[in-house]
């Protein structure tokens, strides 16, 4: 028999790839449930296109606002609530190779706005480098104010983030395909191939991303003071979230327009229900004990990444273009307003994936416990 270590380490993989095959599967079982056909939902690599969706609609907008209103006002009483915490101590200087990332990033973007000043050949493929410096940029100001990063800390866990990522974009782009919320323009498509690794290389940057700016979040004080009431769980629950995180996304397959937003709360449910009933423990475990650090702070992370997203694809060449039904109005960029709430039940989706992925290695989580980031 096996360690217990090992076990866990297998009951997460288990978690991590169910949950993959259930994402991928459950909206094609409810076409299939429904009579329709599948054949261009099982392509890969999917492909997103641009889809007429229904008008905007004062009342769903109004709908739609209220959980994203709820998040905030949360979040607000959260880092209202006033307790001293000794600061971290912070290093005289900036490192060199955050230096080079914040270079990486200021170069990548002249290259990526500036139409006349590279090739088209060239420039569509800037993402990458703009998003790996602010990998490295963020990390720099991790170290330099906590004297810890994933990268330095953690590096064998965070480079495992990057092809992770790739895959755990994937799915997304795969729910996309049935819900078609954005679409992509600019981008080299002349077979599967090619349009597979221009896309792969970016999208492994998404978890690493968040995870950065997640440790540097637990650098300031009143993020790391955040307590609210206990909030307690069991096997119910995690049954109840996996039960309707897979109706959700077998709905999604068969009536996209009004489920749209199940493309971002779905997975997250289905996610934690594996976790807690697969692997016996849950990422949301600090909660009952009144820490909500791991339910905000990635929450926010996704939220700042997802501002720098949306900011730099604005004048890309290779970018993605939002077509959101009922709430396509009140564009940031290219994104309408209430779209950025999203990336809110996104963080944590990120967050319990590389929990999962620490797991898997056999570690503690980096970004949780006293020692942030290492």
């Amino acid at each position: 028999m096996g360690s217990p270590k090992t076990a866990i380490r297998l009951r997460a993989l288990a978690a991590l790839l169910v949950w993959g095959a259930l994402v991928w599967a459950a909206p094609l079982a409810g076409l299939i449930a429904t009579g329709q056909p599948i054949d261009a939902f099982v392509a890969f690599p999917p492909r997103s296109r641009a889809i007429a969706h229904a008008p905007f609609s004062w009342d769903a907008f109004a709908l739609y606002a209220l959980p994203a209103v709820a998040a905030i006002a949360l979040i607000a009483f959260a880092l209202a609530r006033r307790r001293f915490v000794m600061g971290w101590p912070r290093r005289a200087w900036f490192p060199w190779w955050g230096w080079l990332g914040v270079l990486l990033a200021a170069v990548s973007w002249f290259f990526a706005w500036q139409g006349e000043a590279l090739a088209p050949e060239w420039r569509r493929h800037v993402f990458t480098p703009l998003w790996l410096g602010y990998v490295l940029a963020m990390n720099g100001l991790a170290w330099r104010r906590l004297g810890r990063s994933p990268l330095t800390h953690a590096t064998g866990w965070f480079l495992a983030l990057f092809p992770v990522s790739a895959a755990f974009w994937w799915l997304f782009e795969h729910l996309n395909a049935f819900v078609g919320n954005w679409h992509y323009s600019g981008v080299a498509m002349n077979d599967d191939w090619q349009y597979f690794l221009q896309a792969t290389l970016p999208f492994s940057t998404v978890l690493p991303a968040v995870a950065s700016t997640w440790c540097w979040l637990r650098s300031f004080p009143r993020l790391e003071t955040i307590g609210l009431p206990p909030l307690h769980g069991d096997r119910a629950l995690a049954w109840i979230a996996l039960a309707l995180g897979a109706l959700s996304l077998c709905a999604v397959g068969v009536q996209p327009e009004p489920l749209f937003s199940a493309l971002w709360f779905a997975p997250l449910l289905l996610l934690a229900g594996l976790q807690r009933l697969v692997v016996g423990e849950s990422y949301f475990a600090p909660l009952a004990r009144g820490d909500w650090r791991p339910l905000l702070q990635p929450a926010l992370a996704a939220l700042v990444c997802g501002m720098f997203w949306e900011l730099w694809n604005w004048g890309s060449l290779a970018k993605w273009t939002y077509s959101v039904p009922y709430v396509q109005r009140f564009q940031l960029f290219e994104m309408p307003l209430l779209g950025y709430a999203g990336y809110l039940p996104f963080g944590l989706e990120c967050a319990l994936v590389m929990d999962l992925v620490a797991r898997v290695l056999g570690r503690p989580n980096p970004l949780l416990g006293s020692d942030p980031c290492g």
